[in-house]
């Protein structure tokens, strides 16, 4: 890889300043973490769409539509192909197969009644983003176009993927009539203790022919990346927004935004449509775990985006865009 990057250093990767990269956040949180898997949370009625209505929903909405899969994972079709965002659809995101931050709810659409995929798109490495079962399980390894940043493409290679594109920030490419750009978050990438951001995190940006999506998997704030995106290549119809992870805030803010910092990118970035997510599937923080979508609706009101402007989606939940 191009060390003339700045964000690339002898030592790994690196948020653009004046943001810092995120260090690793010790023991004692991990083993919460471990714990919370043991105590699950209460689900409200209708947080999830039983399976058959998410199915029915899904194969009836004709053209451009997003599906919220939990967590940073959507099925979004535009210009005729289907897009699954940071595939993570299996129970645990941790290196253990039966162990570790364990999802509360089940996925919208389980991974054998999924549509076909024509692009994966992974926004960083981390385990509730880019899950190894559910990458394996996947048909047609020989047909998915993968988009990834720089240091992903083995993970797909070593389980039969073949059509396989590293992208640094501000690269793109075009597969049919969707043009993809990769762009900056503020984050950091791991999946083991000695890996540290030693593979890239990105956003995304999805352009069909009638729709112009910003994909952002995980973020924390910078007061002046999403300016730039927004200035360079705003405005957006919607932008996918991560809105939970961010407590204890000295802990998570390099790495992760409150919901009131979710809105702040939307309307930074130029989106006309916020739709959150990275919330209600896995507890992977300290704040409650239906508080985010409360205050990111709060936030979006008292920032002018009109209610129908702030999608709050249920697990399963189709929309046309």
């Amino acid at each position: 890889m191009d060390n003339k990057h700045r964000h690339q250093t002898s030592a790994g990767f690196q948020n653009y300043p004046p943001v810092q990269t995120a260090a690793p956040k010790g023991t004692f949180f991990y083993l919460r973490r471990f714990w919370d898997s043991v105590f699950l949370p209460d689900v409200p009625d209708g947080h999830v769409l039983p399976e058959f209505e998410a199915l029915q929903l899904l194969n009836s909405v004709e053209g451009d539509r997003v599906t919220w899969l939990g967590q940073a994972s959507f099925l979004i079709r535009i210009s005729g192909k289907t897009i699954l965002t940071d595939p993570f659809l299996t129970e645990f995101a941790s290196p253990i197969s039966w162990a570790g931050p364990r999802r509360f709810v089940p996925p919208g659409i389980p991974l054998d009644k999924l549509p076909s995929i024509d692009i994966v798109i992974v926004s960083h490495n981390h385990y509730d983003h880019l899950d190894d079962e559910t990458v394996k399980y996947l048909a047609n390894k020989d047909a998915i176009q993968v988009v990834v940043p720089f240091g992903l493409k083995s993970f797909f290679t070593e389980r039969g993927y073949i059509n396989v594109t590293e992208l640094d920030w501000n690269d793109q490419i075009s597969i049919g009539n969707i043009k993809l750009i990769a762009l900056p978050a503020v984050h950091d990438s791991a999946r083991s203790t000695d890996d540290q951001n030693k593979t890239l995190w990105a956003s995304w940006i999805m352009l069909g022919s009638t729709n112009k999506i910003h994909f952002i998997g995980d973020t924390g704030y910078s007061n002046t990346i999403f300016k730039q995106i927004g200035s360079r290549y705003g405005p957006f119809d919607y932008a996918i927004i991560p809105i939970s992870a961010y407590e204890p805030r000295k802990l998570m803010w390099m790495s992760h935004v409150t919901p009131e910092e979710a809105v702040t990118v939307g309307k930074e970035v130029g989106a006309n449509t916020l739709i959150a997510s990275h919330w209600g599937t896995i507890n992977l923080s300290d704040e409650p775990p239906w508080e985010p979508p409360r205050r990111f609706s709060r936030a979006g009101l008292d920032n002018g985006f009109a209610e129908e402007a702030l999608w709050i989606m249920k697990i399963g939940e189709t929309r046309p865009l």
